[in-house]
């Protein structure tokens, strides 16, 4: 049996983007493709906007089992998801491919904002799914 495809999502925080990233990947691809989340900082818990709603639009219990990991903390991925820093973006080794989403930090702006980056987020994650699923089908 082959390993899984393993894809993290970084960014500073660990707090809102990747987070949404690493719950919809979960909820989309199911057990077929690995998702993780990390940043080069702590938080003490995840973006309480983002946990609401991904609720509310996904059904999705974010801090049951998410919480903020460290990049240091995953094991070797073959896709690295930057999700769009302010700063310098974190550095983690990958085998396979290193995408920049260049999403906006939707924290401290209204639902509507949160809203926008969740969907976006969505349409990236699918496509990136797809592709995975078809270099695995190659």
């Amino acid at each position: 049996m082959t390993e899984k495809t393993k894809v993290a999502f970084i960014c500073v925080h660990n707090s809102c983007r990747s987070q949404i990233a690493e719950a919809l990947g979960k909820k989309f691809a199911g057990d077929k493709i690995d998702f993780y989340s990390a940043g080069t900082e702590l938080v003490d818990q995840i973006n309480q906007d983002a946990v609401r709603l991904m609720k509310e639009i996904h059904g999705i219990d974010m801090e049951k089992d998410q919480y903020s990991k460290l990049i240091d903390d995953l094991p070797e991925v073959d896709y690295v998801i930057s999700m769009g820093c302010n700063v310098v973006c974190p550095i983690l080794p990958f085998k396979h491919k290193k995408y920049d989403w260049g999403i906006e930090d939707p924290t401290g702006k209204s639902d509507e904002e949160f809203v926008k980056v969740i969907d976006e987020i969505e349409v990236k994650l699918k496509d990136l799914i797809s592709e995975i699923d078809e270099e695995l089908t190659r």
